[in-house]
């Protein structure tokens, strides 16, 4: 049965439409029509706000009070996704950060378990090293990192369904392994890297396609040394992921990226923790303490570890601190994820056939509801 969601103003991905009406059926967006069009036999249900693309985030390193690397599992999974819808986010990349290989791979078997289940609202699995720089390591055990085997590439190569975002120091691997990944359809990111601006421009020619939390881990941007920001911000058709929470990188330099970049390959992301969604002052990370305080998490030392921060709050952030147009956020927080997913003929935008996965935000920008393929929570 048909149901048409009335009573809201509707980003569409492109425009703010207002009078219209969102026809599901069968968990996909079959329409948009002008309420007084609405045929019969279809239910009404009103709602109001303004309903927009449900978020998409492709960091996510825990939620619910789970770690995905201390809960490698389909119901570790679980949680952190409905921790995450709460706040928006109707698809996301569980991250998986720097660990051994056997637990490396024990994390790849409990994504491709999690979408045969087809949990609701997970699209693959992000593994965030451990090949990676000792030099830009943030909060990343050292003792994990090494270089990268061809038993690591088989496990990194071995989803067949969702994505697999890997991230990586373009400087600690070679370019023919950059080019076996990005071969095999896994999405290449640098991040962690201490690299010069002429070897990840080598790496963009061998397949890396993006930036892992821009400006956080990497060398700053130098008049005669641009480093990987440099290279981000020269290259048009690569995409970079921002953490707009304030602590991770100043506001003046988010606007200098994006006014450099443009917003079409700019994506906002969490790099959330386990504290999403519950009342934890702390926990544990590789037998570290990770300590919440004021919206940040921290080691002892002050190192960030991760962020303490969801999809609408850095819809909202990106709004208030930046900005930056409406519009162009909701785009940033889910048809462009979608687009570097190689998702967006299928999620971000309200049009005939594309999931129903959305978002109901109130005046304040605050989540009121969400659905996924239609359902709602």
């Amino acid at each position: 049965m048909s149901i048409a969601l009335v009573g809201a103003r509707v980003f569409d991905g492109a425009h703010m439409l207002d009078g219209r009406a969102v026809v599901i059926a069968n968990g996909r967006i079959l329409g948009l029509v002008h309420e007084q069009d609405l045929g019969a036999g279809i239910e009404r249900r009103r709602i109001e706000g303004l309903l927009a693309p449900g978020f998409i985030d492709v960091q996510v390193n825990g939620g619910g009070g789970v770690l995905y690397n201390d809960m490698r599992s389909v119901g570790g999974i679980r949680t952190i996704a409905e921790a995450h819808r709460t706040y928006g986010t109707t698809g996301l990349l569980p991250t998986f950060i720097t660990d051994t290989r056997e637990t490396m791979a024990e994390a790849v078997e409990a994504m491709r378990e999690a979408l045969a289940a087809h949990i609701p609202g997970v699209l693959g699995i992000h593994l965030e090293g451990p090949f990676i720089s000792p030099e830009r390591k943030g909060v990343h055990n050292p003792a994990f990192m090494r270089p990268m085997e061809d038993e690591d590439i088989a496990i990194m190569t071995s989803l067949r369904e969702g994505r697999t975002l890997v991230t990586l120091a373009p400087e600690r691997n070679g370019m023919e392994a950059i080019a076996r990944l990005a071969s095999a359809g896994v999405l290449v990111c640098a991040g962690h890297t201490a690299s010069d601006y002429e070897t990840v421009m080598e790496a963009i020619r061998h397949g890396l396609c993006g930036f892992t939390h821009l400006y956080n881990a990497m060398p700053p941007l130098a008049g005669r040394d641009p480093g990987p920001v440099g290279a981000a911000l020269d290259s048009p058709d690569t995409w970079c992921g921002l953490i707009v929470d304030g602590h991770h990188v100043s506001d003046a330099a988010l606007r200098v990226a994006i006014a450099a970049k443009g917003t079409e390959r700019m994506m906002l992301v969490t790099d959330a923790m386990a504290v999403t969604g519950t009342d934890l002052t702390s926990f544990e990370l590789h037998g570290r303490t990770i300590y919440r305080k004021d919206g940040r998490l921290t080691t002892a030392d002050g190192t960030l570890a991760g962020s303490d921060l969801d999809m609408a709050s850095a819809v909202r952030n990106a709004v208030q601190r930046l900005g930056l147009a409406l519009p162009d956020v909701l785009r940033m927080a889910s048809l462009i994820p979608a687009r570097f997913l190689r998702l967006g003929r299928e999620l971000g935008r309200i049009a005939p056939g594309y999931r129903a996965d959305l978002v109901l935000l109130d005046e304040s920008l605050q989540v009121r509801q969400t659905w996924i393929g239609g359902n709602s929570n």
